[in-house]
């Protein structure tokens, strides 16, 4: 193939990229956005292997089919509850491609007497941001599939221990970047850059997943830029490049909406505080009231805001909550969603579940904007959600002090729907549940929208 149509072809596949991450940033146009970013790598794999001469139709026909039916079939099969496991494994096997690129070029080029200096350089980076990207997202699979505990685990001097291992494996890193082929020195390497993924992320709790998968994101784009490096591929790099650039920012993004940094986030082991369980404090009493009641408060108000949570992703209720829309909507309720960025256990988590519900994208409010309109609301229902609407973030002794959160607590009526008073990923207890105006619907949030909407229905 010739060089002109090689170059024209990876500047399409670059400008797509750019133009699909762009589109990435509403719910309105992410899937044509993803559509294009997809068509883009697509683009650069076929002129790749065919300008390079290492095509077989066969075996990359059989490889496109494969992803493509795993693809529709993790698609179609995976819920809501899983996608930010889904997520984590992407990101990992991402970060573990870039890394066997760079070992497979390691032990081809370790016959010579020393490796080339740029070679080297950057085999060295894209293995250990690789493997590390590896490790960690395996953990934060685990953490967030509850096969590895949630809360953050720690021992005495952990980050003492890590900081010396990264020194280490910097050394290491400069010791092969010099051009030394010693594969002992670079398994090692890879070994302690695999430890060292583990532990960064073990002292992480829950309450900070999103920003873990918005890092291991970054990670992920980090490596295969460095893969680029190392194979010479401007696509590659370029395209590991957008992606590191956006999981940075969106982290950056993740932090300011929690009101930590960053380092508070890897190395505070956030959501040790001591939980508050249901019913341990007696002298709060709360209102519970059910769906007849909820349903009337419902019906005869004359807006509605929502605000949905993980809960409602684990009980799967965002049909549920798509048909309490389309009824209060047909009552003339005006009905808005407000969606808080750290909601769920990724970013966008919310976003994506209305989405898959169909709920219209000009209902979902940010922070920002709806904030102001909640004392001019009749009525909030808190569905699932517990840090982000927890009026503590106001109290300097709070451990989620000066977090944003969504102003429920300033509407005129506020309804939680919730299995009990159990505190959220930050482990304390929610001061919205005993407040005056508060009602809390205790139950499974799909059965229990879907008494209310049976409730709503028999309203004259």
């Amino acid at each position: 193939m010739p060089s002109i149509l090689v170059d024209l072809a990876y500047i399409t596949s670059a400008a797509l990229f750019v133009f699909g991450l762009k589109l990435l940033g509403s719910p309105a146009t992410a899937r044509r956005g993803n559509a294009l970013a997809s068509t883009a790598m697509l683009l650069a794999v076929v002129v790749t292997l065919a300008h390079e001469d290492i095509l077989d139709w066969r075996t990359i026909g059989g490889g496109i089919l494969l992803g493509a039916i795993l693809g529709a079939a993790l698609a179609r099969t995976v819920a809501m509850t899983a996608m930010p496991q889904l997520v984590g494994v992407f990101n990992g096997l991402g970060g573990g491609a870039s890394a066997v690129v760079a070992s497979a070029e390691f032990f081809r080029l370790a016959g010579a007497d020393a490796l080339p200096v740029p070679d080297a350089t950057t085999i060295a980076l894209s293995t250990l941001i690789g493997t590390v990207t590896f490790s960690g997202s395996a953990v934060a699979f685990g953490k967030l599939q509850g096969l590895v505990s949630g809360s953050p685990i720690t021992f005495p001097f952990q980050n003492a221990f890590n900081l010396l291992l990264f020194v280490s494996l910097l050394g290491l890193a400069g010791y092969l970047a010099t051009g030394a082929s010693h594969p002992g020195a670079y398994l090692l390497l890879a070994g302690l850059a695999f430890l060292l993924g583990i532990l960064l992320v073990i002292p992480i709790g829950g309450a900070d997943m999103p920003v873990v998968i918005s890092l291991l994101n970054s990670y992920s784009g980090l490596a295969a830029s460095a893969a680029g490096f190392v194979l010479g591929n401007y696509i590659l790099i370029i395209s590991g490049a957008l992606v590191g650039a956006a999981g940075l920012i969106l982290t950056q993004l993740m932090c300011k909406a929690m009101n930590r940094s960053l380092a508070n986030v890897a190395f505070g082991a956030f959501g040790t505080a001591a939980a508050v369980g249901p019913g341990e404090d007696q002298d709060r009493p709360v209102r519970s009231v059910g769906a007849e009641e909820t349903a009337m408060l419902l019906g005869y108000s004359g807006s509605v805001v929502f605000v949905p949570g993980y809960g409602l992703a684990v009980a799967q209720a965002q049909h549920e909550v798509r048909r309490l829309m389309d009824l209060l909507e047909a009552r003339g309720i005006q009905v808005r969603f407000a969606i808080h960025p750290v909601a769920g256990r990724m970013p966008g988590h919310m976003n994506v579940l209305l989405a898959e519900a169909d709920v219209p994208y000009d209902r979902l409010f940010d922070l920002e904007d709806i904030n102001p309109d909640f004392d001019r609301t009749d009525v909030v229902m808190v569905v699932g959600a517990n840090d982000v609407v927890n009026p503590a973030a106001r109290d300097p002794g709070s451990a989620i002090a000066g977090m944003p959160i969504l102003d429920v607590d300033r509407a005129r009526n506020v309804v939680v729907v919730k299995r009990s008073l159990s505190p959220g990923f930050a482990g304390i207890d929610n001061d919205l549940f005993y407040m005056e105006k508060t009602m809390m619907f205790f139950g499974d949030a799909k059965e229990a929208l879907g008494d209310l909407v049976k409730e709503l229905r028999e309203l004259d």
